[in-house]
């Protein structure tokens, strides 16, 4: 079984506290939160101030994904009692290891991701390290792309790399995402799967998590 993280950067920012409950209501595991910060993607979403307005409206553990430059600078920003994971990107980060050890020093999973662009390999030294590997399967900046194919090379690299290793860590995957994606990304090694605008969709958010979840 894989958890389910709709990204709230698709949800109506008007309704967003209704919109979180429904998604929890439909199955979901996780809220994934998208932070950009118009400098390491060219798009602005929000910060911790409306992570934090969320607390208390869901019992979902908050999946946050800081798509922003200098993250070590923000890590407490985003740590609340429903902060379960934080996850920077490799390109992101001079000092990933250490930027991986400050997210762990405040009890909660730390997590890196890597864009398209990026090989895999370029996590080799930190999987030890690792809670979560997020592969990213578009260019991240914006909701409503299309999922990229190469990117389940990544994810069974990563499944590999796991197995061969005795490592725990999970594979998250972002980006694209559609319930005919599921069953190979399962297959593939994935754990976690975020889905955006196809979990927002229309204004169907139970039946679009159920038809994530197959139910």
């Amino acid at each position: 079984m894989f958890k389910l993280a709709p990204s709230v950067l698709a949800a109506d920012f008007a309704r967003l506290g209704d919109e979180v409950a429904a998604i929890e209501k439909a199955g979901a595991h996780l809220v994934h939160i998208d932070v950009m910060d118009g400098h390491f993607v060219p798009n602005i979403s929000f910060g911790a101030c409306v992570m934090k307005s969320l607390c208390g409206i869901t019992g979902l553990p908050f999946d946050v994904h800081l798509m922003i430059e200098n993250p070590e600078q923000y890590i407490g920003e985003f740590v609340t009692h429903e902060t379960a994971q934080i996850t920077v990107h490799q390109e992101a980060c001079i000092h990933l290891h250490r930027t991986i050890r400050l997210i762990k020093s405040y009890g909660i999973k730390a997590g890196a991701a890597i864009n398209p662009g990026t090989p895999p390999g370029a996590l080799d030294c930190v999987l030890d390290d690792l809670d979560v590997v997020m592969v990213m399967s578009v260019n991240p900046g914006f909701a409503g792309q299309e999922f990229i194919p190469k990117s389940i090379e990544k994810i069974r690299y990563f499944n590999e790399a796991r197995k061969s290793r005795k490592l725990g860590f999970e594979i998250e995957v972002d980006g694209g995402l559609l319930p005919g994606h599921v069953q190979i990304l399962k297959s593939s090694g994935a754990d976690i799967l975020v889905a955006g605008s196809a979990a927002f969709a229309n204004g169907r958010v139970d039946s679009n998590i159920k038809a994530f979840l197959g139910r």
